[in-house]
């Protein structure tokens, strides 16, 4: 077995399918199924289940990738030390950012990490909860941001803060009367709501305030994206709920823009600093970490990030 073979079958995993792998690592489809039948033989059981969907892991499969993905991962960080000069906190670290917290904690956090540590290289993934989660659980991040405490066993979860969620709307909207400042938690489940889809934590975090309550939300439309969904509230096809970070990049556009506060709910979701475990996570990976939290700490002190509040 060595790093080829590992380095091929995880991107066979990924892909789902032989031929989606043949053409990403450009590598023949002939060459990369004998590396396959190579590694299964020393493995001594199938790593794969083939149909005419493609392929899927196997028990054993799955228990490989995840530990050749850190592997893989491991040999790029080491590869990266190798090949800069000595001294200092040196490494490659992979951190995921949901998109609204990127918008507020993103450009201080490189900032800071090129201008403390320049040997780290700083990998920053932006994506929705849901997809973060998924990486994290696949050990292809060593640090993200989470909205939920439960995404998996083996990773670490600190709190870090609480965000309030607000009612947002385009400052011209007539959906709510320009003389309000809040809304109850009724009159935001009856706007034209639009949402992310309902694997994200945010989605869950607002569907479970309305189900408590008998609540139906009216969605109108479901957007992965928050430069398209921010794109289309503006564009009058409804309101959103999200924390207030959400608009910190709508000044630059020429966007102006109203926050109501739910005034009969606490409406509000914490954020969790996740990591590998300990044992697995290098020195340069806890220095991020470490530096997040001052970050965020410092942004919040400091009034630049908006309707936050530290915890612990």
């Amino acid at each position: 077995m060595d790093f080829r073979q590992l380095r091929y079958f995880a991107q066979i995993v990924e892909s789902g399918s032989l031929s989606k792998a043949s053409r990403t690592l450009f590598v023949a489809q002939p060459a990369l199924s004998q590396q396959l039948a190579k590694l299964e033989d020393e493995v001594g059981k199938p790593l794969l289940q083939r149909s005419t969907r493609g392929v899927t892991p196997t028990e054993s499969g799955l228990a490989l990738y995840h530990h050749a993905r850190f592997m893989l991962r491991q040999l790029e960080q080491a590869m990266s030390i190798a090949r800069q000069e000595t001294g200092g906190v040196r490494g490659m670290v992979s951190i995921g950012l949901p998109a609204t917290t990127l918008s507020a904690l993103g450009l201080p956090l490189v900032r800071n990490i090129r201008t403390k540590y320049p040997g780290i290289l700083l990998n920053v993934v932006e994506g929705m909860s849901g997809h973060l989660s998924y990486m994290m659980r696949l050990g292809q991040l060593d640090l993200a941001i989470l909205f939920t405490s439960d995404v998996a066993s083996d990773l670490t979860a600190k709190p870090l803060l609480d965000e309030e969620l607000f009612v947002l709307l385009p400052a011209s909207s007539k959906l709510v009367s320009r003389r309000r400042t809040n809304v109850t938690i009724a009159e935001a489940a009856a706007l034209p709501l639009i949402l992310p889809t309902g694997t994200h934590g945010l989605r869950r975090r607002i569907a479970a305030e309305f189900e408590e309550r008998n609540l139906t939300a009216r969605v109108v439309a479901e957007i992965d994206s928050l430069s398209l969904l921010m794109s289309c509230v503006h564009e009058g096809m409804g309101a959103t709920i999200k924390p207030i970070s959400a608009l910190q990049m709508e000044g630059a556009r020429g966007r102006t823009w109203r926050a109501l506060s739910v005034s009969d709910a606490r409406l509000r979701r914490r954020n969790y600093i996740y990591s590998i475990s300990s044992d697995r996570l290098s020195p340069a990976a806890s220095v991020v970490a470490a530096e997040l939290r001052d970050t965020a700490e410092q942004l919040v002190t400091s009034g630049e990030w908006k309707g936050v509040w530290l915890v612990g």
